[in-house]
């Protein structure tokens, strides 16, 4: 069985020690991603949906297949709409990545 101090130490000197390295304490995702992340959940919800409702009595005269058809096309904007937000962001991302290697490499 193994020991779980190292030898030659007391119990009160392991505990009062500081653990070994710094704890990272920063959220894995920043919050600007998680409410971007947020708004299109919602907007993928709350969009196909009004817009059946809203083209299905008023543009379609009752005709639900094309109010269907809207709602699907709207479900797919919205889709593409995030992929392409999260394209520019990983554009962006990656610029500022390079911007900072090369100012290192400037020094």
């Amino acid at each position: 069985m193994s020991a779980r101090r190292p030898h030659g130490q007391s119990y009160a000197d392991v505990a009062k020690a500081p653990a070994p390295g710094t704890s990272d304490v920063t959220p894995a995702v920043p919050a600007d991603v998680i409410y971007k992340l947020l708004g299109f959940t919602a907007a993928m919800v709350a969009a196909p949906i009004g817009m059946y409702f809203l083209t299905v009595n008023t543009i379609f005269s009752g005709s639900s297949t094309l109010a269907g058809i809207t709602a699907a096309v709207t479900a797919n904007v919205v889709l593409f709409a995030y992929i392409y937000v999260a394209w520019k962001e990983d554009q962006e991302d990656r610029q500022t990545d390079k911007s900072k290697s090369n100012s290192k490499k400037a020094q």
